[in-house]
């Protein structure tokens, strides 16, 4: 007897589980560890590079000792006219290297990852430092950790594209050099782990955490022998235990951080649109920039450069009152309107002193704690705020400073100025940049509901068919009466299973061939069914996720699929069809908007009395 069309294989199921990795994530995680050293050496080489260029610019001297603009005297002429010409030479950069290298670099990484496959070009490896250091040692205010970010990530991707992988594997390769870079720069290989699962890699997932875990750990260990294995700002404990006042306050501090990130962001953004609108090309607005930093080197010099001494000043509790007020209008000022100019420079430098200097201020007010207290609990609300990276935040603050005594206030203060941040802005000023390219990205992370729903849990188990051997004005007579509603046998939409005698799937008809059949002449009709000719059906099964299921109907461009047995590939248990895939979707949808009382106080209070 012929039976027909053969069905399509059916792709067995993935073993579900809580997570999945292939062992072709070993490999990527040995070459994020060669990644991480290559991180640690170009985090070195670019901070070595900014000493040099700061040395030579500011002290007239070849040295590659780090050194702040601000640690000696220099003339008003120098300090106004070193970050214009600065800015000219990264504008020419930026005009005949690549306008890539423009901007504080983590904006950059995020639409590489997401709109640009993870592919960074090889000059931009070169360029970007380069650019970063010459901005920052003539004096901009601005942190080394966006570039080395860039710079790290140009080099796990130049690395991933040396080699045939997917675009999935170059990003982990990219964001691993990152928090490779990140964790030379800072010392901090948790914080950094978590800046990019929070901001970088859009996915929680042991494929991309794995490789970049590894690629930070090596850093850190290959950075105690490169750069010190001491906290870049070493504090004694600043948080004993605590007052329900003082916990308070954490919050008002919190929530004080929060504006300070808002205004910042607004800052850097109204800068950025009113440099659009200069009558001059963009090659021309770093140099503008950097007359704004000029200017502001002027009024307080100690504004200018990384300023890593400055925040170590804060986190001392030795501040006078003018540096603290010149460093919170001065630097937060020339900081944000010099970095919408688009210049090269990272961000989390400046926020840490801004952030720390809001905290000075108010441990002029707030209650003693220790030394220095709150202008770390400040650091990492300002942090939380502007970056919108709350745990970030506090993990940075912690693995800076190595006070983990202060994680509960630290904790407090990060989450309420993201909240704060999160209420009042749709964008961060790392994410802002991203979406005026017309792309939108979200931050959120939750658990797909397709994952929570099977194919067996929405598929259609009433449905027509036809059987092959039937003749076809039988079946012709069947489907139009379905069609018209004098037939209560359910439709199926465009797709029909068809039997052989044995109840056996030997193929499927569309709709439209039914409907080009019923309108044919008769004398041009064939006999049956299976003569009209059957589709070999792509088919489901029911112990498949709703997210296997959407795969297999985006690979095949199918709409719906005849659902199979598990031990029978040709046992029909039911159809399902791109609608039934949405029946997750509006059950997470109505777990997130329908509200309803599921006890009543009154059930409660019957739960009380004795029984009679």
């Amino acid at each position: 007897m012929d039976s027909g069309p053969a069905t399509q294989p059916v792709r067995a199921p993935e073993r579900l589980g809580d997570f999945t990795l292939s062992p072709r994530a070993l490999p990527i995680v040995l070459l994020a560890c060669g990644i991480g050293v290559i991180g640690t050496y170009v985090a070195a080489a670019l901070l070595a590079l900014i000493a040099g260029i700061t040395n030579f610019v500011f002290f007239q001297r070849l040295s590659l000792v780090a050194v702040s603009p601000a640690s000696a005297p220099h003339s008003a002429w120098l300090i106004l006219l070193a970050p214009i010409v600065g800015g000219l030479v990264v504008g020419a950069m930026a005009r005949f290297g690549s306008e890539a290298i423009r901007g504080h670099g983590m904006p950059e990484a995020i639409d590489t990852i997401l709109r640009g496959g993870s592919k960074v070009s090889p000059r931009i490896a070169i360029l970007k430092p380069v650019s970063a250091a010459i901005s920052i040692g003539t004096g901009g205010p601005f942190g080394a950790e966006g570039p080395i970010i860039m710079t790290g990530g140009a080099f796990g991707s130049l690395c991933a594209q040396l080699l045939e992988l997917t675009a999935d594997e170059r990003k982990t390769l990219l964001v691993a050099g990152a928090a490779a870079g990140m964790t030379a720069t800072f010392n901090a290989p948790f914080a950094s782990i978590l800046l990019a699962v929070e901001l970088l890699l859009f996915e929680w997932r042991p494929r991309s955490f794995l490789p970049v875990s590894a690629a930070a750990v090596v850093a850190a260990i290959l950075r105690a022998h490169v750069l010190g294995a001491d906290p870049l700002f070493p504090v004694a404990a600043l948080a004993p235990t605590l007052s329900g006042v003082e916990y308070l306050l954490c919050l008002v501090a919190g929530g004080t951080g929060g504006l300070l990130a808002i205004v910042a962001t607004r800052l850097v953004y109204f800068s950025e649109d009113t440099f659009k609108r200069l009558p001059v090309h963009w090659a021309w607005w770093p140099a503008i920039g950097g007359a704004i930093i000029g200017a502001g080197g002027l009024v307080e010099p100690r504004a200018l450069g990384v300023g890593y001494d400055v925040i170590a000043t804060f986190l001392r509790g030795n501040a006078e009152l003018s540096l603290i007020v010149g460093i919170l209008v001065v630097k937060t000022l020339i900081w944000s309107l010099s970095l919408g100019s688009g210049t090269s420079g990272g961000v989390l430098a400046p926020v840490f002193m801004i952030g720390a200097a809001l905290g000075a201020l108010e441990a002029r007010v707030f209650p003693g704690v220790a030394p220095g207290f709150w202008s770390l609990v400040s650091l990492a609300a300002t942090m939380g705020g502007v970056m919108r990276s709350p745990l970030t935040g506090v993990i940075f603050a912690l693995e800076l400073t190595h006070d983990w005594t202060a994680l509960l206030p630290l904790t407090i203060a990060s989450s309420a100025a993201y909240g704060l941040s999160v209420l009042a802005l749709k964008r961060s000023v790392l994410t802002e940049k991203v979406a005026r390219k017309g792309f939108h990205l979200t931050r959120e992370y939750s658990v797909d509901p397709l994952e929570s729903l099977l194919v067996g849990d929405v598929m259609a188990t009433h449905f027509g068919s036809f059987r092959a051997k039937a003749p076809l004005s039988d079946t012709l007579a069947s489907f139009v009466a379905a069609e018209l509603g004098a037939d209560p046998a359910p439709r199926n939409g465009r797709l029909f299973p068809v039997f052989d005698d044995h109840d056996a799937l030997v193929g499927v008809v569309t709709r439209s061939q039914l409907v080009r059949a019923a309108f044919a002449p008769a004398a041009e009709r064939p006999a049956t069914l299976q003569e009209l000719g059957l589709h070999q059906p792509h088919v489901l099964r029911p112990d498949m996720t709703l997210r296997e299921a959407s795969h297999v109907f985006a690979e095949r461009g199918i709409t719906r699929a005849p659902v199979v047995a598990e031990d029978d590939p040709r046992r029909v248990v039911g159809i399902a069809s791109l609608a039934d895939l949405l029946e997750g979707r509006l059950r997470d949808l109505q777990e997130e908007n329908v509200s309803e009382r599921v006890i009543d106080l009154r059930d409660l209070i019957r739960l009380g009395r004795p029984r009679a």
